[in-house]
Order: structure tokens, then sequence, then C-alpha cells
């Protein structure tokens, strides 16, 4: 008879607990942030006026009514989990952000119009799954990264014409797939891109249209940044700072003198170090972060997400962040923070419109969730414990299926997908 694997019964056990864990957190925080359930998991989301669209692990892009909670619209075409999504205006510089870009595990970009509801075309993208989609306006141009450690540049001057994408350059300098995009352009040819990968490794590119016949986009390195010690999950740029969230537990911000001086550096010089802020400490590893510093609110708060809490700092002084709250925000990893402008009208007051600063937040626990971002600087305290006959009541099989069936997979498939995510 064989002996029993000790680490494979200690390992059953630490997943029982976690189960467990998650379920009665699940029934404590069924009802805060105005949950909206979807029928799968949010691995993408972005925000326009009081519109989510949503890229699920079901293989569907989901556009979502924030006021109401319904869904408006599946777009169906991808036949592997949606991984992300950006838009493209038909008109470029209209704003009108009529095409909607979306990449899969299937290995495919596909382009669809958001008005008609169609499907517009499918290009073939990587070797394995597609990653990460990042637009850059400007420059008609879309960069695109794979499990295959590519990255992609795609013309988008001729998106709308049904006709599969045009390949005009690539990158195959990173030794992990790059999951995490950003870049600024520079002028209508040129742009500084930022590519960070499951390694902790940040490249500064410089990219440059060529005068060629096709032009074709070619790039130079700048810089190389390694302040994070793993996985980068999520990154922005503006306001010449790069900030970074990593599985290391910590999130960072480079300053405007590392970014601007590595993307104006001449290729032979070498890379110029800057001493960054030291890193905002987490408890876990944190999976996203929202810079309100970036967006039209120009606050300087930082919003994280790590575990199943949001955190909120105060980051004026970024030598010194202050934590201003934490609140227990889902029951499972958050994977996405963003900003939504909300309007409303205004009653008894005809033609008037408030607009409000909320967020919204996605997670693995299979919700979407709205918050007044005044309750996240300055939480509510908490509710009056319940009353002892009140906790007594059974109610087991019922938190179990509100913790399971919003996910609508079985914790089988819900493993395989944690193991799909973290390849890489």
């Amino acid at each position: 008879m064989q002996p029993a694997d000790k680490s494979n019964l200690l390992r059953s056990e630490a997943e029982l607990l976690l189960e467990r864990a998650r379920k009665d957190k699940a029934e404590r925080t069924q009802d805060v942030g105005s949950p909206i359930a979807i029928t799968g998991k949010a691995l993408a989301i972005e925000i326009r006026e009081n519109i989510a669209w949503i890229a699920e692990n079901t293989t569907v892009i989901r556009k979502l009514d924030l006021e109401t909670g319904k869904t408006l619209a599946l777009f169906k075409g991808h036949t592997a989990p949606v991984t992300s999504l950006a838009f493209i205006d038909r008109r470029p510089g209209s704003g009108d952000a009529n095409l909607l870009v979306t990449g899969s595990w299937d290995k495919t970009i596909k382009i669809w119009d958001v008005e008609k509801k169609q499907l517009i075309s499918s290009t073939p993208g990587h070797a394995d799954f597609v990653k990460a989609l990042l637009v850059i306006p400007p420059l008609r141009l879309l960069v695109s990264s794979g499990s295959d450690k590519v990255l992609r540049f795609w013309d988008l001057s001729t998106a709308a014409d049904g006709q599969s994408l045009t390949a005009v350059g690539s990158l195959t300098e990173h030794a992990r797939p790059v999951e995490s995009l950003d870049a600024h352009a520079t002028s209508e040819t040129s742009a500084v891109l930022y590519t960070a990968d499951t390694m902790g490794v940040i490249k500064v590119w410089d990219i440059k249209k060529d005068d060629g016949t096709p032009p074709r986009w070619q790039s130079t390195l700048v810089e190389e940044l390694k302040h994070h010690r793993t996985r980068i999950n999520d990154m922005v740029y503006g306001n010449g700072q790069l900030w970074t969230a990593s599985t290391d537990e910590t999130v960072q911000v480079i300053p405007q003198a590392a970014a601007a001086a590595a993307a104006a550096a001449p290729p032979s010089a070498p890379g110029t170090t800057v001493r960054p802020p030291p890193p905002i400490q987490h408890p876990t590893a944190v999976k996203a972060l929202l810079p309100l510093s970036l967006t039209p609110l120009a606050e300087p708060y930082l919003l994280t997400g790590a575990g199943d809490v949001i955190r909120a700092f105060d980051v004026s002084s970024p030598e010194e962040p202050e934590l201003l709250a934490e609140v227990d925000a889902h029951w499972h990893d958050v994977t996405a923070l963003r900003l939504w402008m909300r309007r409303s009208a205004v009653e008894g007051e005809k033609g008037r419109v408030m607009v409000e600063p909320w967020i919204v937040s996605a997670s693995l626990d299979g919700t979407i969730r709205r918050w007044r971002l005044s309750e996240l600087l300055q939480p509510p305290p908490p509710p009056p414990p319940k009353k002892a006959e009140e906790e007594e009541k059974p109610k087991p099989s019922e938190s179990s299926a509100k913790a399971s069936d919003s996910l609508g997979m079985t914790e089988e498939e819900e493993r395989e997908l944690a193991e799909l995510m973290d390849e890489d």
C-alpha cells in the first residue's frame, strides 16, 4: 500500500479553508457595492458614459447598463475566453468610438461595429493566447501581446473595411509574456511605448513609422525598468508618471524625470536611473490600480485592488503615501477598477443633469460593483452585528449557491482558469 501524499493532503485542506472563507464572505458582502451578477468572470472592462463593456471568460463581450444592471447586448464570435478590449474611432479623431477591438485565448483579434452589433473582421493575431491590446489613436496603431512572448503592431487605418488587419511590425525582446501595455504619442508618427511582462520587467520603447512602402513601425529600446520582483498586473502612464501594480505586493510609480529622460535619450546613450518613491506595500498581490490624478478628476488619490479588498491612498506626497480606507469589496480577487462619471437626470429640473464620480470594480467573484468615490475614500461605519438568533439560522446551501452559481463554473474549471491566467 502506497503511503499517503501529505503535500496533497495539506494542499486540499488549505483549498477547503479558502473555499469556506470565500463562501462566508460571499454572504457577508452579497449586497455591498450595488452588485451586478454576470454569467462568467470579467477579464477586462471599459466604461463609456453609463455603459460597461466587459470581456468575459464565457467567450462573449457584454454591453451592460450600469444604471439598471441590465445586459443590452452580447457580442458573440470568439471561441475562448476574451481577455482584452479597446475602442477605435471610425472617423479618426472624432471620438465616436464606434469600433470595438477584442483579443482572446482563441488567438484572434476581432473588430466589431458596436452600433450594428456585427463582427467586421477577424485576424489571426498570435501563435498563443492574446494577452493584451492597446490602441494609440493619433497613430491609428494597435499593439497586441500574446503568450507567445511576441508583441505585434497592426495598422488601423482600414479597420472598418472588413478585411483582416495588416501587421506592420513586431517585438520579440521580452523573455516572458507581456500582460500590461501603455503608451503616449509624441507626434503623428512616433510614440513612447511601455511593455511590462510576467517577470516584472518593463521596457520603454521609442517607436517610429518609417518611410517604406508600405510603411512599418520601427522600435528602439531606450530604458529597462526592474523595480518589481515579479509579474506586473496593471500599468498606467500619465502626467509624466508610470504607475504599476505587481504580484510582489506593491504599487510603484516612476516619476517624470525617469520616464522623460528615458524617452529623450538617444539610442546610444546609457539608461538614466532616477530613484523612485518608496513602494506602496500591500498584504497580497495587487491586481488593479486607479490613480485618480490621471483621470479627469485630477485628485491626489490612488485606488488599488489587492485580494478582495479595495484600498484608498492619499498620494499628494508620493514619498509618504497615506492609507485612507480599506473596503471589503468582493469575496474573490479584484481584477479591475474604473472611473465612472455617472450622469443622471435631476428630479423636478427638466434638462438638468448631475455628474457624480463613481468607481466600478470587477472581480473573479462574477460580479461588477458600483461605488460612490466618497464612500471608498471615507467608508460609512459597518452595520451593527446580527442578533444571536439571526446568526444561528442555517443558510449553508443558499450561500454556497451564491458563491458558486454566480461564477457559472465548476471548481475544476475555476482552477484551470486561474492556472491559464498565470501561465508564463
